[in-house]
């Protein structure tokens, strides 16, 4: 078998932030301070284009996870957190606490997304609260913000309305802006759609001009969230549509590889984002309750255990790995920096076990805006790839592999500003026997949620129960009479009357002795009944 591995080098900047501050034209009067908007984009002070690329952490119900969540976060690769705040609906959350949010997000080097919770809902939800209480809480905190401008969005409220009058969103985001610059905030500010989110009567699509020009500053972006409304290509792309034609700016503020709502199509959502140049925040790194829990990204807020998700959002296609960078005030790169750094010297392994291989290689050079060089290496396949941390350095270990395994990888530099140089050429190995274990698996099941006629399966998780690694892995169950397979992810599945086969995707095929991943399921059946699917088996490979 033959694997292809990629690693790729990023350019150290530690001066790149002092560099472009001293080299940006002043603003002009009456220009916002900090990340703002330009025409459809966010950009930052320095005028370079900025896109989101991060995931939502639930601070408000979990403040002791948040150091470990928002270092886990960032050595996933995203460049921005939206975090969960609360003014008293939950545990409040005063200026000291934020103060400290915002330091850590800063330490992280994320862009920090500052949302109050307690409007979830308004309208339809016992105990949300109105916008013009949540800019109350903002005004509240107003000490930890101020000076924060370029590190810092304000998420005025979550999913201020729910489904009832929702006609009155307009008039009430137009006040919540006002007073907020009345208040003296120069923030970037977001302002989330009502429909819980999801606008589904386009409330904020017609309106959006009008909310936009109630800002002052004219620094106001729009935040959809795109959950089972939005299960189909045609659905998202008319709603990206409708904000290119307006000019006006739109992230995606939260979504989910599926949902209690529906199936959204995630896939469209992270491809067209990333082609439109349009930001995207996932929810959520972990903590989930209530009925979705399928939305933990990691699984106990653990960056090692990616679940299915996870792995979507940060590592397969147009995911956070693969196509975000660092804000430029933390040293991400010259905007005016095109140019590409030098190709990297082949790499040569040594040291090549049964699992792993040293590899090195002469480093790249990169003479472009920031004029420095040096290499962040990270891995970028497999659900134990994180980061390696920003370090200066022209080799890596990798660990993980397959005993008996034929590998080729190459290297690449990604300077500062994001620019990629070519690959390097191929080095091949081919890793040792090992002590000749055996490979098994076990499968488990878990009924996440039911209602008339459907239910969702998971996670099913998968764990190798043998002495060696298995390649791959194949489960099979069956379908109560009637009943339908409608979704799934994490697995290729297959029917073949009543039995299922699932079989792994490529990112999660290889487990360790030990190791486990999961999938799941969403399963159709005739309304009134109350089976679900039964003898779980599995082969590994």
């Amino acid at each position: 078998m033959r694997k292809r591995l990629r690693t790729a080098a990023t350019a150290t900047a530690a001066l790149l932030a002092l560099l472009v501050s001293m080299l940006a034209a002043a603003p002009p009067a009456g220009a916002a301070a900090g990340l703002h908007v330009s025409g459809r984009n966010i950009v930052e002070a320095n005028g370079g284009t900025f896109v989101l690329r991060g995931v939502s952490h639930a601070h408000t119900w979990y403040a002791s996870q948040t150091t470990s969540s928002l270092a886990g976060i960032k050595s996933l690769g995203a460049n921005a957190v939206r975090v969960v705040l609360s003014g008293g609906r939950w545990t409040a959350n005063g200026a000291s606490d934020v103060a400290n949010v915002i330091a850590q997000c800063k330490a992280n080097r994320l862009i920090c997304i500052l949302e109050n919770h307690d409007t979830t809902g308004y309208g339809e939800q016992s105990g949300a609260v109105t916008l013009d209480a949540a800019v109350d809480y903002w005004i509240s905190v107003k000490s930890a913000l101020v000076g924060q401008e370029d590190y810092v969005i304000l998420n005025i409220g979550n999913e201020p309305y729910g489904n009832n009058n929702v006609s009155g969103w307009t008039q009430a985001t137009s006040n919540a802006i006002s007073r907020l610059r009345g208040s003296g905030f120069q923030h970037l500010i977001m302002v989330d759609a009502p429909n819980w989110g999801q606008d589904w009567q386009f409330v904020m699509r017609d309106t959006a001009a009008t909310v936009a020009a109630a800002d002052s500053q004219r620094n106001t972006v729009f935040s959809i969230h795109m959950y089972g409304v939005f299960d189909t290509a045609a659905e998202i792309n008319a709603y990206f549509d409708a904000f290119r034609t307006a000019g006006l700016p739109l992230v995606v503020g939260e979504f989910g590889n599926m949902h209690s709502d529906g199936d959204p199509d995630e896939d469209t959502i992270m491809a067209q984002a990333q082609s439109r140049g349009i930001g995207y925040l996932g929810w959520s790194w972990s903590g989930n309750s209530g009925g979705v829990e399928y939305l933990d990204m990691v699984t106990n807020f653990n960056p090692s255990a990616l679940t299915s998700w996870g792995q979507r959002i940060f590592n397969g296609a147009n995911g956070i790995k693969q196509t975000a960078r660092q804000a430029s005030i933390f040293g991400g790169g010259d905007p005016s920096d095109t140019t590409p750094p030098s190709t990297p010297g082949a790499p040569a392994a040594s040291a090549v076990t049964s699992s792993g291989a040293t590899l090195t290689w002469t480093a790249s050079t990169d003479s472009g805006g920031s004029g420095l060089a040096g290499y962040d290496v990270y891995r970028e396949q497999g659900s134990t790839d994180p980061r390696l941390g920003q370090t200066t350095t022209n080799s890596i270990t990798l660990t993980g592999l397959s005993a008996s395994t034929r590998y080729q990888v190459y290297v690449r530099a990604r300077d500062g500003a994001g620019n990629l140089s070519g690959d390097s050429a191929l080095v091949t190995f081919t890793t040792t026997a090992g002590s000749g274990g055996t490979g098994g698996c076990s499968v488990t099941a878990t009924t996440q949620g039911q209602w008339g006629n459907g239910y969702v399966i998971q996670p099913i998780t998968v764990t190798n129960t043998g002495t060696a690694a298995i390649k791959g892995w194949t489960v099979t169950f069956t379908l109560p009479s009637g009943h339908t397979v409608t979704g799934s992810w994490g697995a290729t599945v297959s029917t073949s009357g009543q039995t299922v086969t699932a079989r792994n995707a490529s990112y999660n095929g290889a487990l360790g002795p030990g190791a486990g991943t999961t999938f799941g399921f969403q399963g159709g059946r005739p309304d009134g009944t109350t089976s679900v699917p039964s003898g779980y088996t599995c082969a590994a490979s």
